[in-house]
């Protein structure tokens, strides 16, 4: 079975966002003191500042992009090891 690399791109690219989502929430609810997640973030997403509007939302762009990203790079290596490799009596 060959991957679609639109449905899978688009499916990594809001799965990363969520999970973008998610770490905002965790870094806003828990004390700072008992994560790093400001750090983080700052240091996966370029130019993104912790507790600004314009931050936030560059982070979720750049989460979305990144998921993107691997789709477009992940799909075409897995449907062309598939093809040499995968089972041809399906």
């Amino acid at each position: 079975m060959l991957l679609n690399i639109k449905v899978v791109s688009w499916s990594a690219g809001i799965f990363i966002s969520i999970s973008y989502l998610l770490c905002v929430i965790y870094g806003l609810i828990v004390p700072e003191r008992l994560h790093g997640m400001k750090d983080f973030l700052e240091a996966v997403l370029p130019a993104f500042k912790w507790l600004t509007l314009g931050g936030f939302l560059l982070g979720l762009i750049e989460s979305f992009l990144y998921g993107v990203y691997v789709g477009i790079v992940f799909v075409p290596v897995y449907n062309s090891i598939n093809n040499k490799l995968g089972n041809k009596g399906e």
